[in-house]
Order: structure tokens, then C-alpha cells, then sequence
């Protein structure tokens, strides 16, 4: 991933998505939901990266991706985990502290989607789900699909004590040591199950506790957020 900086804000690049002027992407550490005269809330985000209009979710750990078709302002909407849309200039805003925050790009099609996945979207397979929408609502095809995760919890920190309960047992090849999981790996393989071709996967490989932004490590933290939108 590559840094960016526009006066005070810091924000963070895809290079696989770099490849793709018509994507507008950033990954900013310590997104707040505080007042409107923070630089780091949401809508000053926008405007840094040249939007007006976005869409932001009331996220719940499960697997509903929401269809965004007209945007007037910044809306919010409840109860979902994933947002997709052919629509121009309006930026998908996914809140994350520890959890994966995924963009999916079909440059054939023009289909842009963004997901929250924690452990709880792995274990429903929320990556697959959104994989097959994009297929059987907008016509793309998997080996089209640029996927590019964001920092997240990594291998060496995510400690799941009573995994027999709360993860399946295809995930248990992917511990790293005993009741520590690699959920990067285990991404990776739901993802080139789904058809996503290798090439086209961007794993950041940043550890949210490594870097001391994490919820699992501090108890509170600000969210991060991973804005992208299409251009006109």
C-alpha cells in the first residue's frame, strides 16, 4: 500500500487498484464519528478525496449487502455489511477497528462494492456472497474481480480460544499456532474458491494490533474506514 497526504489527513492506497484511474480509493486510520469539524470524520474524508456523497452502514457482523442506486447526501443505512453499486461519485464508507475492510473492483463491468468482514462475516462467507451478486446482478465475471483487503487483525494476534465454537473446522488448518488463526489466509482461500484469480487478490498484510490502532489490543479505538467510489 502506498501513503497519501492532503494537509493534515493521512490516508493509505491500493497499489493494485492504483492501475485503475476511474477507482477514487483510501484507507484512513482513526475515523471517528464524532463532530462535523473533525478532520477525520467521514465527511471531511470524502471531501479529501473529492466527494460530496456517500453511503455509510450501521454494521452488524452478518452478511447483507445492500444494491446503492441514488445517494443525496451522506445516507446511512442499518443492518448490513456490504455495499455495491455502478453508480458515479458516490463513496462507500465501511468502518472497521480490527475486522477486514474489503473493496471488490469489475473494471469490465464498472461494479464497485466494499465489505466488513470480521470473523463472524468469514464464518458466513460474506466474500462469496458478495462475489455471486456482483455475478448475478451486474454480469461480472469472477476472473474480472480485483479484491484488495485492508489492515486488519493479523496471525500472530488473532487468538480464538474456544474456535471449536465459533469457527468452522476448514478454518482450523489456518492456525499459525495453537487457537491463533490466519484470517488473511483464510480470505485468500474463500476468495480464489469463489474464482478470483490470484493476481488480481491485494492483501495489505498490516496488523491493526501490530500498529497499535486495534480495539482487541487498546479495548477502544477510533474506527478506521475504507472510502472508494467510481469517477465520471
Amino acid at each position: 500500500m502506498q501513503k497519501k497526504k492532503k494537509n493534515t489527513i493521512v490516508w493509505l492506497e491500493f497499489e493494485l487498484l492504483k492501475k485503475f484511474p476511474e477507482v477514487i480509493q483510501g484507507v484512513f486510520w482513526n475515523l471517528p464519528l464524532g463532530e462535523r469539524d473533525d478532520p477525520t470524520h467521514p465527511q471531511k474524508a470524502l471531501e479529501v478525496l473529492g466527494l460530496s456523497k456517500g453511503v455509510k452502514l450501521k454494521q452488524c457482523h452478518k452478511d447483507n449487502i445492500l444494491k446503492v442506486k441514488t445517494v443525496a447526501a451522506v445516507d446511512h443505512y442499518d443492518d448490513y455489511d456490504g455495499m455495491v453499486t455502478q453508480e458515479k461519485e458516490v463513496g462507500l464508507i465501511i468502518r472497521h477497528a480490527d475486522c477486514q475492510g474489503t473493496i471488490f473492483y469489475d473494471p469490465v463491468q464498472k461494479v464497485l462494492g466494499n465489505v466488513h468482514c470480521g470473523w463472524r462475516g468469514s464464518v458466513r462467507n460474506i466474500y462469496q456472497k458478495m462475489v455471486r451478486m456482483m455475478e448475478t446482478t451486474y454480469g461480472s465475471s469472477p476472473k474480472d474481480i480485483v479484491v484488495c483487503i485492508g489492515p486488519s487483525l493479523g496471525p500472530h494476534n488473532a487468538e480464538f480460544k474456544h474456535y471449536e465454537n465459533e469457527l468452522p473446522p476448514s478454518f482450523w488448518p489456518h492456525q499459525t499456532h495453537p487457537t491463533y488463526f490466519d484470517f488473511w489466509e483464510i480470505s485468500k482461500r474463500q476468495l480464489l474458491e469463489c474464482g478470483i484469480r490470484e493476481e488480481h487478490l491485494e492483501i495489505a498484510r498490516i496488523c491493526t494490533f501490530d500498529e497499535g490502532y486495534s480495539y482487541r489490543r487498546n479495548k477502544r479505538t477510533p474506527h478506521h474506514g475504507t472510502i472508494v467510489a467510481l469517477s465520471n
